[in-house]
């Protein structure tokens, strides 16, 4: 990613942050953190990347209501940064954490254990 880019991409996220965070307070949907987001190379397009925890509602539902809200959430954007073309944001979950977990239960699934019989 270019300089450029990521400096839209961080001016975004700046953006949606309060848009985002007030949507899940109305919604009771818990938590709900901006992971990322990435740009693509001609700024056309917005892939925001989201993470909540300790919401009343699943993260799917939520992103569904951010697809429902995204054209108050682009004017946002539109009205807060000087672009050319206001991208397109699509809104997608940020499932890292939990693959991280289940990488890691794998991996402790597959340790050797030791036991104490068997040192010399």
């Amino acid at each position: 990613m270019s300089i450029r880019t990521e400096k839209v991409a961080s001016s975004i996220k700046k953006v949606l942050a309060s848009g985002l965070n007030s949507l899940a307070s109305e919604f009771s949907a818990g938590l709900v953190t901006i992971t990322a987001v990435r740009m693509s190379n001609d700024l056309q397009i917005a892939k925001v990347y989201i993470s909540s925890y300790g919401g009343k509602i699943p993260t799917i539902e939520f992103i569904n209501l951010l697809e429902h809200n995204k054209k108050n959430l682009k004017t946002a954007v539109a009205s807060n940064l000087r672009l050319r073309h206001t991208p397109d944001l699509k809104f997608f979950i940020d499932d890292t954490l939990e693959q991280m977990e289940h990488i890691r239960k794998l991996l402790d699934s597959v340790k050797p254990t030791h036991n104490s019989d068997d040192v010399a």
